[in-house]
């Protein structure tokens, strides 16, 4: 993006509004009249953990209802082409925070710890007069930095009773933390000055791994049967070694304490009672049955998906929390709320749990926005965004200048119903941790509406392509099929040209070592 005039910037700075772009000027913008402080726009940023958009009703899900989360698209827009840069939490935590991706923020895997020196969008908006905060999953390893105020989860966090740190003071709670997390927020906002616009930052560690519901919904499906995916017995049959060498299988890696079939530490007397009458008389059920083949299988999906969905359920209702508390409070109307996830997740598709992968499952994420009435109610939008270009979509819509490093693009003219001209037609993917654990290995790729490439690589050489118009759940690799030699010639072309976009030279050091192949 390029910047303004130097007199104009020095302009703005002595007015004390910050450096907004020239298409922020108009009372229709989703910046509005940026004559006062106190008129931008607030921003709330909701970031589940793992959510994958086919376990979200608006999205067309089968499995489960979300009607708070519903609520955003209903009132606002739904983006059906969001997706991530690297799936794996740590780094798109720091790819949102920083617009840029992976190899430049310097967090490539989840060991890596986040340079909180560094630019980032909370940071630009302090400067520009906005209140931060930031509350829940963190998970980056530092301090956060560029809040004015942080309450945040050690590590992973635990589901129940949680330690938090807030400001670098570690405090335990009692309760749920899907609850303790909007409990926080709530009391940031309520805390706030009401004079100054705020940007929040409300992260839930929902519904990660290993998957505890909340109290309330400990039974929740208990009388249901959640339908299957249809490619729950994926045998990968046209897939490279990748497919067939992880380790995330519901069949085979789905552990005692994710199946619930052990009784967690932590909880106190009221929480084991509660737990106890949950689970209890079905593990006997379940032990009594003596199971195997297939039907395990379908039995390991049940516990899986239905805690997994009950672990949602909470984050619905707290997200509905929130969305009363601007209502009440009349701050609806000045304040854009997204809601997102770190990255998509297989619901047993491919008969897999986790993410990693470049395949549509984890690669796509949600994505919710309302703003007043300044995006249209019940919007679709198909255009390809990326987490990558949060950063840069948040500073838009405060009328902050964009730092020109950053790599992501301002998708505010898009939740305004006007896409640029010059969009992106292809997204760049680039996955870095292994060896590690579920053994998913190191691949990139690119993808366009139509297509996806992928390059697996490091201990493998191996391509894959999918035409996802005729094969939607990615079930045929066509690459080296005769009819696609054109299309790979292509979008080999679009990889490298994004590639050199990106300052992602990965290939080529890849090239100057050996493969280092498995034998037989």
């Amino acid at each position: 993006m390029k910047s303004h005039s130097f007199n104009r910037r020095e302009f703005l700075k002595v007015m004390g509004i910050g450096a907004a772009s020239t298409a922020l000027a108009g009372c229709t913008s989703l910046a509005g009249p940026a004559k006062t402080a106190k008129k931008r726009p607030n921003i709330i940023y909701i970031m589940a953990d793992d959510h994958a958009s086919h376990a979200i009703s608006c999205y067309g899900s089968k499995i489960n209802k979300t009607p708070n989360l519903d609520r955003i698209a209903k009132e606002g827009v739904r983006f059906d082409n969001c997706f991530c840069t690297n799936s794996i939490c740590a780094p798109c935590r720091a790819v949102v925070l920083t617009g840029k991706f992976s190899h430049i923020n310097g967090v490539i895997d989840n060991g890596k710890r986040f340079d909180g020196g560094q630019q980032t969008f909370p940071k630009l908006l302090q400067e520009a007069g906005y209140q931060t905060a930031m509350v829940g999953k963190w998970h980056l390893k530092t301090d956060p930095t560029g809040f004015d105020y942080w309450n945040v989860l050690p590590g992973q966090g635990n589901y129940y009773n949680p330690v938090m740190i807030e400001m670098g003071e570690r405090k335990k709670y009692t309760g749920y933390v899907t609850d303790i997390i909007t409990d926080r927020c709530l009391d940031w906002l309520k805390q706030r000055d009401p004079d100054k616009p705020f940007c929040l930052m409300y992260q839930h560690k929902a519904p990660h791994r290993n998957w505890k519901p909340g109290p309330k919904y400990l039974t929740m499906y208990d009388d249901v049967k959640i339908p299957e995916p249809a490619t729950l017995f994926d045998d990968y049959k046209t897939r490279s070694a990748a497919a067939h060498e992880q380790e995330m299988t519901i069949e085979r890696y789905l552990n005692p304490n994710d199946l619930k079939l052990t009784r967690p530490n932590g909880l106190n007397e009221e929480q084991l009672k509660a737990w106890n009458k949950a689970y209890e008389p079905k593990n006997k059920a379940f032990k009594e049955a003596n199971l195997e083949g297939k039907d395990l299988v379908r039995w390991k999906y049940q516990r899986y998906i239905k805690d997994y969905l009950r672990c949602i359920a909470s984050v619905d209702d707290n997200v509905g929390r929130l969305l009363d508390y601007l209502d009440k409070e009349g701050l609806a109307d000045n304040t854009v709320v997204f809601y997102t996830s770190d990255q998509g997740f297989y619901l047993g598709d491919h008969g897999w749990f986790d993410k990693r992968f470049m395949y549509e499952e984890s690669l796509r994420m949600p994505l919710l926005a309302r703003f007043g009435g300044r995006i249209k109610p019940g919007s679709v939008n198909k255009d390809m965004v990326q987490n990558l270009d949060f950063a840069p979509t948040f500073l838009d819509i405060a009328g902050v200048e964009i730092p020109s490093d950053m790599q992501g693009k301002s998708f505010r003219r898009i939740l305004e119903g006007r896409t640029p001209r010059n969009w992106r037609q292809s997204i760049y993917y680039h996955y870095y941790e292994y060896p590690a654990v579920h053994s998913v290995k190191r691949h990139y790729g690119v993808r366009t509406q139509r297509y996806k490439l992928i390059h697996f690589y490091y201990d493998i050489d191996a391509w894959e392509l999918y035409d996802m118009e005729k094969d939607p759940e990615e079930l045929n690799n066509v690459y080296g099929s005769p009819a696609y030699t054109g299309v790979v010639k292509k979008l080999k072309a679009e990889l490298a040209k994004l590639q050199k976009h990106y300052g992602d030279s990965i290939e080529v050091s890849f090239k100057m070592r050996p493969v280092r192949k498995k034998k037989n």
